[in-house]
């Protein structure tokens, strides 16, 4: 691998580090970036798509911003270009990764979201579904409500013990600190939303409660993927999975 090759690596695995937001996924796994480019002079340049040409601007630019970011930790960076290709705001969200502008400077009156909000209120549903998904997990293994409930940081961390339950509960760790502040191996493993303990009497109900920020989720992920398909004549890269239940139609990111 010459040094060019192997520095576009470096970009990528630090753009698979940038979350959709409102998916928590991987803007690499979900195919929105489409191209890395290195120079010779250590300037970077990526592009990247969304599924519609009207995808929200907070979300693109949130994304845009985090990508910039990844790339500017390699220490050879001299220059980041970061493009969005055919959308309804690209001009304005390239303006302001060229420039590096905040939200509010690249659409000036247009932006009447605080984007800081925004991400805030998206980490909090990454970890409700996170922890959603672990305590699901532990619980069908044969973990009961009420040790799951007195595990402590100390303890979860000590339950890695296969490859799945590992990537679930250092999925959680990454958005335990979101509601529960900063964290150390003796606080409670699980928490709710005001970093209170769960109550085993109450767990059923409060996993059916974030089991519902799950399936929009899920749902929002199906139909992103499908619209990306469908828009540049591309193979899903997962099944669309349809669940029976009411949504939110406002929940929908289209």
């Amino acid at each position: 691998m010459n040094a060019a090759s192997a520095r576009a690596a470096q970009v990528w695995e630090r753009l698979a580090s940038v979350i959709d937001p409102e998916l928590d996924e991987s803007v690499t796994e979900l195919h929105f970036v489409t191209s890395v480019d290195v120079d010779a002079n250590g300037g970077v340049s990526v592009a990247f798509r969304l599924p519609t040409y009207w995808c929200a601007a907070n979300f693109a630019y949130l994304m845009a911003a985090d990508m910039r970011a990844a790339i500017a930790d390699l220490p050879w960076v001299t220059r980041i270009g970061i493009a969005l290709d055919e959308h309804m705001y690209a001009d304005e969200i390239n303006r302001g990764m060229t420039e590096n502008l905040s939200f509010r400077q690249a659409f000036g009156d247009a932006a009447n979201d605080d984007l800081d909000a925004v991400r805030q209120t998206f980490l909090v549903k990454a970890f409700q579904r996170r922890q959603e998904a672990l305590l699901a997990h532990l619980l069908a293994n044969g973990h009961e409500p009420e040790a799951l409930v007195r595990l402590t940081m100390s303890d979860l961390a000590s339950l890695a013990d296969d490859s799945e339950r590992a990537r679930l509960i250092a999925r959680y760790i990454e958005r335990r600190h979101v509601c529960g502040g900063a964290v150390d191996d003796s606080q409670p493993a699980f928490i709710d939303l005001n970093g209170a303990p769960l109550d085993p009497a109450t767990l059923g109900a409060y996993l059916r409660d974030l089991r519902r920020v799950g399936v929009n989720a899920e749902f929002n992920s199906a139909l992103c993927r499908g619209l990306l398909a469908a828009r540049y004549d591309e193979p899903e890269e997962k099944p669309v999975r349809f669940y029976p239940r009411t949504r939110d139609a406002s929940t929908v990111r289209t």
